[in-house]
């Protein structure tokens, strides 16, 4: 059997945080490399723009420093093999750019796999395991405590992409992305308060919504989650850079809104 496309890293069983990381990886596997058309160096470029660089390092940071150790789960595989937290039917708003659960577009509206693609495949081998083990993950940190918190760790760039539906938006240095459901407005303004030394914390924009798996989604309101979306210039050098100091100071304003929230 071959091994999962992710990490379950467990963090201290009174823990009700999950720190989800799913577009920090750029590994591509042979097969599904085969697939997609653009030459080697295109598909660097691809990477550069398309991966939440170095928030995996930030979230393993932040899980060092909190008091109560946060469970991490990490995305150990590139977005471009599927993307975890999209809808994989047609309730995705974008597959009107050709990224729904398998891009078939880039962050430039290139081709990026030609049509017509089966997505069947892609789906069933990477995206609904990864989609059956954050429940899992979920699930554990309901049974353990009685509540879960699901912090989803991205990053965005400082420039609008050519992809993106609601780029003319802010883009301040910090964007929460909120579920009306999921999202209560303590998680909110703890998030403020946590990244306040960061600049200022917008709602929404230019990223909304969370992540919060199927079986809970809209139905089980012991579910918390918030989108953590980190501009990247705050900490990067763009695109696809190095990682500069203001990733420590990152890393500490997430372990400040992990201790808050796991009180």
């Amino acid at each position: 059997m071959s091994e999962p496309s992710y990490d379950l890293l467990p963090g201290a069983a009174e823990s009700p945080v999950i720190l989800h990381v799913p577009h920090s990886a750029r590994a591509i596997p042979a097969a599904v490399r085969d697939g997609i058309v653009l030459d080697d160096a295109a598909l660097e470029q691809e990477l550069d723009h398309i991966t939440d660089a170095h928030t995996a390092g930030i979230a393993r940071a932040a899980a060092g420093l909190a008091a109560v150790t946060p469970w991490r789960f990490v995305n150990r595989l590139s977005r471009l093999v599927v993307d975890p937290e999209r809808f994989p039917d047609e309730r995705e708003e974008m597959l009107a750019v050709g990224m729904g659960a398998v891009y078939t577009r880039t962050t430039h509206r290139e081709v990026l796999r030609e049509e017509p693609v089966d997505h069947g495949p892609l789906v069933e081998r990477y995206f609904r395991p990864y989609a059956r083990a954050m429940t899992r993950a979920v699930a554990g940190r309901l049974a353990a405590t009685g509540r879960a918190v699901v912090i989803d760790v991205h990053s965005y760039p400082s420039r609008a992409l050519p992809y993106e539906l609601h780029g003319t938006g802010p883009r301040p240095p910090v964007c929460l992305g909120t579920d009306a459901f999921h999202t209560p407005a303590g998680l909110t303004a703890a998030a403020r308060a946590a990244f306040a030394g960061c600049g200022r914390a917008e709602l929404d924009s230019p990223f909304g919504g969370t992540y919060v798996p199927l079986e809970f989604h809209g139905s089980d309101v012991r579910v918390q989650a918030l989108m953590i979306e980190i501009r990247r210039d705050l900490y990067m050098t763009e695109p696809g850079g190095p990682a500069g100091p203001g990733a420590d100071r990152l890393a500490a304003a997430l372990a400040a809104l992990v201790d808050t929230v796991a009180r």
